[in-house]
């Protein structure tokens, strides 16, 4: 079978791998179908690894796929049925695992695409608990979209920030996947929504998703901005994941109260706080790392309805990896790439 492997960093290889065998207890066969690209792509292929790999490795953190075989004593899933796949190896046992709290697993194995081999190739074998099929009207890339996309943007949104309608939040960065996510997500449930970009050829999509404000951070200072739409008071929410560029401007954009919620540092993974301001505002910072399964299956139930759909920036196939890479790390891209591995799909 046809695989993409991250041989050294920067460098990428379309290889030929052995087809997996059947699968064994409690697993499936899965042909995969899209892989939706991330930063944690970007990361590796350039060398951003924070824990230890073996090289070479199958990149791809984030997919759906169509069960083909199914091992013995596998029930939740049926073969032909389409599934996303949640990204890390959890044990399924631990305590955080039984209360549906899987990445808090304290027995992680890893991540698929980063530490363990990913879902860029034509078949893998996995554990059936990992699979969530995709309710109908849900196709094969919504559904590449679950685990990252989506599910993380539910578990920053709802699970830890606990945002409500009626509340202000600012979303940074809302041409990436997880920002056009989180626009639609939050628009949804009635907030005003402001929102940041890049390019001023952003800003009516991202109007389009449902933003109520779009700030093009290269010509104003983001905080300035907030601060005035908001009479000066901040916003409720601020949806973090660019990091030590934001940070500062970030704190200021908050109320009295405010709470901040990250899951990322494109920007970098080192910043200042200002204790002073962090106690007497009274504000809450909120690390948010992945999803939970439970997650992908409500992020697909909004798709189904259509309360929110995914935003493609292009569909590439394997030989144009490095320009779809290369471009994700320039921020020349509104939505999701994804990586086509199934011709049919």
């Amino acid at each position: 079978m046809r695989a993409l492997q991250l041989v050294e960093d920067r460098r990428l290889e379309s290889v030929v791998l052995p087809e997996p065998p059947d699968p064994g207890p409690g697993e499936v066969t899965l042909r995969i179908g899209a892989v939706a690209l991330n930063h944690i792509d970007v990361w590796g292929w350039r060398g951003m690894a924070f824990a230890k790999r073996k090289l070479p490795l199958v990149i791809g953190a984030e997919a759906s796929g169509t069960v083909e075989k199914i091992g013995p004593g596998v029930s939740n899933v049926l073969p032909g049925q389409l599934v996303a796949i949640y990204g890390a190896q959890v044990c399924g046992l631990c305590r955080a695992c039984r209360e549906g709290r899987e990445n808090l697993c304290e027995n992680v194995a890893g991540v698929h695409g980063f530490h363990l081999d990913g879902f860029a190739r034509e078949r893998a074998n996995l554990p059936a608990r990992l699979l969530v099929p995709a309710p109908p009207g849900v196709d094969v890339v919504a559904a590449a979209l679950a685990p990252v996309t989506f599910g993380t943007v539910e578990h920053m949104l709802f699970d830890n920030a606990k945002l409500e309608p009626g509340e202000t939040i600012l979303v940074h960065a809302g041409g990436s996947g997880i920002g056009s996510a989180a626009i639609q997500l939050a628009a949804k449930m009635g907030c005003t929504v402001i929102t940041t970009v890049g390019s001023d050829d952003k800003i009516q999509k991202a109007i389009e998703l449902g933003a109520d404000h779009v700030i093009n951070y290269r010509k104003d200072r983001f905080e300035g901005v907030v601060r005035k739409l908001t009479r000066k008071k901040g916003v409720d929410v601020v949806f973090e994941h660019v990091g030590a560029d934001t940070w500062a401007g970030s704190m200021l954009s908050m109320k009295r109260g405010g709470r901040l919620v990250t899951c990322g540092s494109t920007s970098g993974v080192s910043t200042q706080v200002n204790l002073m301001q962090l106690f007497q505002q009274q504000l809450r910072f909120i690390g948010s790392f992945g999803c939970r399964i439970e997650n992908l299956a409500d992020a697909m139930q909004k798709m189904a309805r259509g309360l929110v759909h995914p935003v493609i920036d292009t569909q590439v196939d394997i030989d144009a990896i490095d320009d779809a890479l290369a471009r994700m790390e320039s921020r020349q891209i509104f939505g999701k790439i994804i990586l086509k591995m199934d011709s049919g799909a």
